[in-house]
């Protein structure tokens, strides 16, 4: 087992051991000095962190023969100060319990496994357990030759390697895998569950820096695009410019949301806006939209800063002179031009051409 684990921390490492029961299946493991009433363990070893889990298989040959020991919860109890010598005859081993992959990517699911003599009878599995079904997805008998599904190549399981190459990802790959080889009368599995994680495509409606004069008003909208799941949480904050360094940013709580958008490749969109109410105290002030997602490290920030100018009263009311003026010297000349039209074409009317 030592040198799947060099390098480890020893504090990061869990070791269990259980007695293994091979159910009633007494024979003979085909390795040196092994006896019909050997007495078996499991050893499992997990990183703390997640980065492997090994199971290795312990065998114990008792120096007599005792009776009744065919199921594990009629042996004999062991001392708390006893020696047990064993030997490690077949270990499995994945580095990849967890693995979080986005859409449409080439991912492998890591299965390896090692045994003390050459298995004539070997059989390597693979299954899917999805909302309650469980679908086979491949397995090879060393013994019968027979081959069913894809994924794991036949070379690699007789150099111990039965990992196995999902085709391109999409959202039904999610699930729990489960790699089983067997040596009989040894059973040895772990599950790994894969989880599909794609990270959001966070955008704004405005430029970095916006211009509005004082009493002006824009509607300003946070995109959250492509993400999977469904868990996403947006939020906009707004950071007074004078405040100094010391308060924290404000939450705004104006802010409107659409529904979740679902596309065809499985994805969500949201989106979050606000309308802005632009005034001189705020001018500086930074607005930011923050995206926080299953599939984020740290969440996602967009932000702007508003400049508001003052609202110059005289330009307004000379704009509005002027608006007014233009429509009073176009009202004058309809009412000059149409008694003009109006006798010109009852003059027409008289011709006899």
């Amino acid at each position: 087992m030592r040198k799947y684990i060099e390098g480890v921390v020893e504090h990061q490492l869990q070791c269990e051991i259980r007695r293994y029961n091979t159910e009633s299946l007494q024979m003979r493991w085909p390795g040196l000095g092994a006896q019909e009433y050997d007495i078996w363990f499991t050893c499992t070893i997990r990183h703390t962190d997640g980065v492997f889990i090994i199971t290795s298989f312990l065998r114990h040959t008792p120096a007599t023969p005792t009776p009744g020991q065919a199921h594990y919860r009629n042996w004999a109890a062991i001392a708390d100060r006893a020696a047990l010598t064993t030997s490690t005859v077949m270990l499995v081993l994945t580095r990849s319990p967890s693995v979080r992959v986005g859409l449409v990517k080439q991912q492998s699911l890591h299965c390896q496994f090692d045994v003390d003599h050459k298995a004539a009878d070997l059989t390597v599995e693979w299954r899917l357990q999805r909302h309650g079904e469980r679908t086979t997805l491949f397995s090879h008998s060393s013994r019968s030759g027979q081959t069913k599904g894809s994924g794991v190549p036949l070379n690699a399981i007789g150099r111990g390697n039965a990992s196995l190459t999902l085709p391109l990802t999409k959202q039904s790959s999610e699930g729990t895998y489960v790699c089983l080889v067997s040596v009989p009368p040894l059973f040895g599995s772990h599950d790994i569950t894969l989880h599909i994680m794609e990270p959001p495509r966070v955008s704004l409606n405005v430029d970095a820096t916006i211009s509005l004069v004082d009493r002006g008003e824009q509607k300003v909208v946070c995109e959250a695009e492509g993400y999977y799941p469904l868990d996403v949480e947006m939020e906009w904050f707004r950071e007074s410019s004078g405040g100094g360094g010391g308060l924290l940013p404000e939450k705004l709580v104006t802010v409107l949301y659409s529904s979740h958008r679902h596309h065809q490749d499985g994805t969500y969109s949201l989106s979050a806006f606000f309308l802005l109410h632009a005034s001189l105290h705020d001018s500086g002030s930074k607005y930011f939209c923050r995206v926080s997602h299953s599939s984020l490290r740290m969440p996602i920030r967009k932000s702007f800063t508003l400049i508001v100018t003052e609202y110059d009263s005289w330009n307004a009311a000379l704009w509005l002179f002027f608006g007014f003026g233009s429509i009073l010297v176009m009202v004058a000349i309809l009412f000059v031009m149409l008694p003009r039209l109006s006798s010109a074409r009852k003059a027409n009317q008289h011709k006899p051409y």
